[in-house]
């Protein structure tokens, strides 16, 4: 399985970028010293690991410590080495898809009558993790969750979108770029 790595680490001079190379790691706290690598003393840091234009799998280190984990789809972990080296140990769901990408109250009016504008949610994603983890940088649980369930969004689409919330977004294209 091919995999794209981006640890992205914001310190006090700002973002810090670099491709994280995972082969070789032994378990999820190999995976976060690597990630600490990227910026040693940064305040956050990210990794956002793409594979196979499917899965998508977000480790998040705030100061170094309290690693928090997030999967796109529960299948990540049976599909590979790294999805079980990521998302393998998660026993819970992150939440129920069908509960935040349903409209609700005026809203549900204004969707509905534009449903081509909103891709259906992928009925078979089963996220799992954390996914409130990137909730005080801009990107709450429901958008997290509905951008890695619409369909035709690849991995790619995701971390893109959610980079340029985070204001990094140039610096993970040009990664992805090099």
């Amino acid at each position: 399985m091919s995999y794209f790595a981006a640890g992205v680490a914001r310190g006090k001079a700002g973002w810090t970028t670099a491709e994280v190379d995972l082969t070789g790691a032994a378990d999820l706290d190999d995976v976060a010293e690597r990630l600490r690598d990227v910026d040693p003393d940064a305040e956050l840091s990210l990794l956002f690991v793409e594979a196979d234009d499917t899965y998508l799998a977000i480790l998040r280190l705030d100061e170094g410590e309290d690693l928090r984990v997030f999967g796109s789809d529960s299948a990540f972990a049976e599909e590979s080495r790294i999805g079980a080296l990521l998302v393998g140990d998660i026993k819970g769901p992150a939440l129920e898809i069908d509960a935040v990408t349903e409209p609700a109250g005026e809203e549900a009016e204004e969707e509905t009558e534009a449903p081509e504008e909103e891709p259906a949610a992928d009925p078979d994603a089963d996220p799992v993790g954390d996914a409130d983890l990137l909730a005080d940088l801009g990107v709450p649980a429901n958008r997290l969750l509905t951008l890695c369930a619409r369909e035709g969004m690849m991995p790619a689409d995701v971390v893109g979108e959610i980079c340029q919330t985070l204001g990094c977004g140039d610096e993970v294209e040009e990664l992805r770029e090099a």
